[in-house]
């Protein structure tokens, strides 16, 4: 049983053959696991199922958005939906089971002792990741083995898309100021967390590729990439970005731990 409310948040576009099972499963974890689906207009109608199941089960919840608004954007819009009411602590998730609900309490564990917890495929350069063809570990593996030599970051999976954040670390970064959107949005959003101060721990799991529907990833997201990483650089030198977390901050940090 998790001590604390936590809401679990997964952003859709056309994942109807995905999100029934996907919200069983999460809500099966734990009863004091609540999910709330970001739905970006899918012209599935995921939306509108995500709906039908919300009215008889107060522990799902939706967000609307009016179309296709990014995946940086959908989470931005999930965590301030979760700050402004009582949740302790945030998941973030795909839709699609490439990243299993069963290690969910694992995430859970380990941010007892920390802020942030990353669910990695490639911790401590192993590759755990099922399904994907050779191009496209490659790339992901070396798009984190460069965003670690630009940032300095020491994360071994910074764009990996399953986290647990503690309440403090949401409210500490100033989540107006994000600028990324597609899969540069991780990389940029553990980049603050780092930055203030915030411990990170990376627990290892197996990632599977998607067996229904199809991958948002595009050239425009991979170059996206490419940049933000020189760009969070140039902010954190810039002192853009704080080098160190604020007082009351470390305090949070302190404490949790504590806990």
């Amino acid at each position: 049983m998790l001590p604390e409310k936590s809401l679990v948040v997964v952003p859709t576009y056309n994942e109807r053959d995905n999100i029934s099972r996907m919200i069983d499963a999460v809500l099966g974890k734990d009863a004091s696991l609540d999910i709330l689906v970001v739905d970006d207009g899918s012209p599935d109608g995921t939306g509108g199922l995500v709906a039908a199941i919300a009215s008889a089960n107060d522990r799902v919840h939706l967000l609307r958005r009016s179309g296709k608004l990014g995946l940086g954007t959908a989470y931005i819009a999930g965590f301030k939906w979760a700050l402004e009411r009582d949740y302790a602590y945030v998941f973030q998730m795909d839709a699609d089971f490439s990243h299993d609900p069963a290690y969910i309490p694992e995430l859970f564990k380990a941010v007892r002792s920390s802020d942030v917890v990353v669910g990695s495929r490639y911790r401590d350069g192993r590759a755990n990741v099922v399904n994907w063809p050779v191009s496209r570990l490659l790339l992901s593996y070396f798009a984190n083995v460069y965003a670690r030599k630009v940032t300095g970051l020491p994360v071994w999976d910074s764009t990996a898309g399953f986290k647990c954040w503690r309440r403090k670390v949401l409210e500490t970064i100033r989540l107006d100021d994000v600028r990324s959107n597609g899969y540069a949005f991780q990389i940029e959003m553990i980049f603050r967390a780092w930055k203030h101060g915030f411990a990170i721990a990376e627990i290892p799991i197996v990632f599977v590729d998607r067996l229904e529907g199809e991958s948002k990833m595009s050239k425009k997201i991979v170059r996206e990439g490419i940049w933000m990483v020189w760009r969070l650089r140039w902010w954190a030198m810039l002192n853009r970005i704080p080098r160190v977390a604020p007082v009351e901050a470390r305090r949070a940090t302190d404490s949790h731990k504590a806990a």
